[in-house]
């Protein structure tokens, strides 16, 4: 019968056949022992000389690391280790050898295992970071359909910019010009609003920052979403409610990844029976100062502002309210204070950083033409964004959440490299 690793539980003392990869090995006297992951999880095979034929044993100890195998043996419970089963083996087909491999049990340099990525995911650090990163996105799924969201994705290639064409990947376009990679799904979610109520997309951005940080990516991958008669304090509700969907959903499923990663899953757990904090951008900048940055009104927020902000916060928090000079035309004004518009960004704890941006967007026709001539844009670029405006618009607002910035909170991961599967980076773009 062949089953999964992670299926040993539901089969012990019975005959099995995995396939999978030789992790690693040992032999002591006449017993060899190999540590054995086919995808699903990873298990020590056991081979006893005096148990098998001959020809079982010299593959047994022939094997080198990453060899491909095919093992048949009865499942039994670890001696010593509740919930941890091993494979008593009783054949074992090769089916690759494996040549010297090159990632071996010391310390390899940044450039080397960047080099290597298409190897270095075979890993069990990495496994655990692919796992979680799966975990995440099913769950952002799950939260927004469970909150009448419907997925209706955008397309990558865009006339025009949601932010201005700056950081925005030109791409030469058939007779028509240049278009751009799309740094953002949100005008176009935006106008399916209008149709399906709630909406949201899920795919790859891209972003031409020359930005060499532990939190950047040129390409990644984020969810916007967009909701009708949704108004500011009920989208932040919407994110905090997503961010502690997402920290459940891997406290219950990532057990075995956390262990691999020596996450200390304490500060999620603490922070679902806490409300996120909502600080407004001016006693932000106030509270910054008292805290020793030199940070000045009317500027952005740097990496180490926002982990000033949250070092010795049990939640993110919300900064919310910000100049409206600083912000892209689509937000909407705060009619008691048309210096600021309605926006956030949520700050997350541990040195995560800026996980989502949101805010309400601008519903009056008249307003949003005069910030697109204001930021010197091109009205008629977008006019098919201010037909939004002149057929039944409403309130409405959104977000957009980094999926690898998740990625790299949740498992606690230094950089964000590491938390997509074949990162591009300002100075990388193989393999």
């Amino acid at each position: 019968m062949n089953v999964r690793i992670s299926q040993f539980k539901d089969h012990v003392g019975k005959e099995v056949t995995i396939q999978g990869w030789v992790q690693g090995g040992r032999s002591s006297g006449k017993i060899a022992f190999f540590e054995i992951r086919d995808g699903s999880g990873f298990t020590q095979a056991v081979v006893a000389q005096d148990s098998v034929a001959d020809d079982v044993w010299q593959k047994a100890v022939g094997a080198s690391q990453e060899t491909s195998v095919r093992l048949t043996g009865t499942v039994s419970a670890h001696p010593k280790k509740e919930g941890v089963y091993e494979l008593q083996v009783s054949s074992m087909e090769v089916v690759g050898t494996s040549e010297e491999y090159p990632i071996g049990n010391k310390e390899h340099g940044p450039d080397f295992l960047m080099n290597h990525r298409h190897l270095w995911l075979r890993s069990k650090k990495q496994w655990a970071i692919l796992r979680i990163r799966d975990t995440v996105e099913r769950a952002i799924m799950n939260y927004m359909h469970e909150q009448t969201f419907v997925r209706t994705d955008s397309p990558i290639f865009t006339p025009n910019a949601c932010e201005g064409t700056t950081d925005l990947f030109p791409v030469p376009y058939f007779d028509l010009g240049e278009a751009y990679l799309s740094q953002s799904g949100q005008l176009y979610i935006e106008a399916a609003i209008a149709s399906v109520g709630r909406c949201y997309d899920f795919g790859p951005v891209f972003r031409a920052e020359k930005s060499v940080t532990k939190r950047h990516l040129t390409e990644f991958w984020m969810m916007d979403a967009e909701a009708a008669f949704v108004e500011h304090d009920e989208n932040m509700n919407i994110q905090e409610g997503l961010v502690k969907y997402i920290v459940r959903a891997c406290l219950s499923e990532c057990k075995e990844e956390f262990v691999i990663l020596e996450r200390d899953t304490m500060p999620l757990e603490k922070l679902l029976t806490l409300s996120f904090e909502r600080l407004e951008y001016d006693d932000a900048i106030v509270r910054l100062n008292e805290l020793g940055s030199d940070i000045k009104h009317g500027e952005d927020l740097g990496n180490d502002d926002e982990g000033l902000l949250t070092q010795h916060s049990d939640v993110p928090v919300f900064i919310h309210k910000w100049p409206k000079h600083i912000k892209p035309f689509y937000m909407k004004i705060d009619p008691e204070n048309p210096a600021r518009v309605f926006n956030n960004d949520l700050i997350g704890i541990e040195g995560s950083g800026e996980i989502i941006g949101g805010s309400q967007r601008e519903d009056d026709y008249d307003l949003l033409l005069e910030r697109i001539k204001a930021d010197g844009l091109s009205p008629e670029e977008y006019e098919w964004y201010l037909d939004l405006r002149k057929y039944g618009s409403v309130p409405h607002s959104g977000f957009g959440i980094g999926l690898e910035r998740m990625v790299r909170w949740m498992s606690g991961t230094e950089h964000i490299r590491e938390c997509i599967p074949f990162p591009r980076l300002v100075n990388r773009i193989k393999p």
